[in-house]
């Protein structure tokens, strides 16, 4: 997820060490690209700095809004018709285009993209790579999760950020107070609870709903707690019960009726560019509650099989993803926390954030970063996150138990899984 500002400064980074080494390998080709808002924006801007890589190459880009973009990749996966040659492809849907064997294997020749992967943060490749060892796609950006919440309003409440993250039972006695003080809720919706927990104290290799043995982990106690925390939350009247990218929860947002949210780290992007411009100085960010350490978002590029032009699209994902300047160019214009290690070291991230009271937050972000577990991907996530989120609802809306819902939801998903 990126902001909607411009990537300005890149053409000022880049320029004249790209027209300095300039080649031409290919001679009259259109290279397409299919991307969405506003991870686009990055495409977009390199256009004329790759044109000085390769003055013969044309970049057609075709972006669509984001739901459409990736039906559309869908079916074009399932048909052949209508491919790109380079597909942008955002963390939700990763997993089940990896396991669809429409891109082709990076791993494999002439990619060979294996030397590549100790560059990136460790928990990205793994979400790219195929039940069979495959690697479908090259990470572009990562969101480490982060808590944003109000400075201002933790105040009046007599509330301090060790209250929010000491643990999840401190995080929602803090919202009581919150609540009662100030009338403001804790966080949009408890879903966002459950959401976390269900990552949380994961270790490498291991899945959020199956196992490394394929088994069904929705009747863990992980899920049990992050149905308990759920259902607190909701019980306490500290959740505003409006989901993400609504204009609820934007207006939330922008009007402090909402005095935290955890997301990705581009959150602070968002907010500063669009959502709560005019509360610069009063948001600032911290690691999540109870040590937790999650991804929360990503963009990546793959190549489907079928693409025309493979060639040329392997040095577009190269220069996008490989080149520090151009992931500290996006990082720095479009809030795009860098997937490339050497760009995360970059003396950029030790910069304070003015939008953030001048915190250096970026420094927690990269910490986050490095910490998030290297989890394993199943093409039945999504599956499995639908009847999940099912089976909370029902929690939450009609007081459900949670070991009957949980259980209940094993069972489909093992129905689905069948199909």
């Amino acid at each position: 997820m990126f902001n909607k500002k411009k990537l300005g400064t890149v053409a000022l980074a880049l320029g004249t060490t790209l027209a300095l080494t300039a080649t031409s390998a290919w001679a009259k080709t259109t290279l397409t690209v299919a991307s969405f808002p506003s991870f686009d924006q990055a495409v977009n801007s390199a256009i004329p700095l790759y044109k000085k890589l390769h003055p013969e190459v044309e970049i057609k880009l075709v972006s669509l809004a984001y739901g459409d973009h990736h039906n559309a990749m869908t079916t074009a996966l399932a048909t052949g018709g209508n491919l790109p040659d380079v597909m942008g492809i955002e963390y939700g849907y990763i997993g089940r285009f990896a396991a669809s064997g429409g891109l082709e294997d990076l791993r494999a020749a002439p990619y060979s993209a294996e030397q590549y992967e100790k560059l990136f943060s460790k928990f990205t490749v793994p979400l790219a790579t195929g039940g069979s060892g495959t690697l479908a796609a090259i990470p572009a950006d990562i969101g480490p999760g982060a808590l944003f919440y109000r400075e201002d309003i933790l105040e009046k409440a007599g509330v301090t950020k060790e209250d929010l993250t000491k643990d999840w039972d401190s995080y929602i006695a803090a919202g009581k107070k919150i609540k009662e003080a100030t009338g403001s809720y804790l966080v949009s919706s408890a879903t966002d609870i459950k959401d976390i927990v269900i990552r949380s104290g994961l270790k490498d290799g291991q899945g959020i709903y199956f196992d490394a043995d394929n088994t069904i982990t929705v009747e863990s106690d992980r899920f049990k707690e992050a149905f308990r925390l759920a259902k607190a939350v909701r019980e306490a009247g500290i959740d505003a019960q409006v989901g993400a990218w609504s204009s609820e929860w934007t207006e939330g947002l922008r009007r402090g009726t909402i005095a935290s949210q955890m997301m990705g780290a581009w959150l602070g992007g968002h907010l500063n560019g669009w959502i709560a411009p005019e509360s610069k100085g009063l948001w600032r960010s911290s690691h999540l509650p109870a040590g937790a350490y999650a991804s929360w978002g990503g963009s990546f590029y793959g190549i489907p099989k079928k693409a025309k032009n493979k060639e040329a699209a392997w040095e577009f994902i190269k220069f996008m993803t490989l080149n520090k300047e151009m992931q500290i160019a996006a990082f720095r214009d479009l809030d795009a926390f860098p997937a490339l290690i050497e760009a995360q070291n970059d003396d950029f991230v030790n910069q304070p954030i003015e939008y953030l009271g001048g915190q250096v937050a970026r420094v927690e972000w990269k910490e986050a970063a490095d910490r998030i577990p290297a989890m394993d991907v199943h093409k039945h996530d999504p599956v499995a996150e639908q009847i999940v989120n099912d089976a909370l609802e029902a929690v939450l809306e009609r007081d459900a138990d949670i070991d009957t819902v949980l259980a209940d939801a094993a069972k489909q998903i093992k129905r689905r899984a069948r199909r």
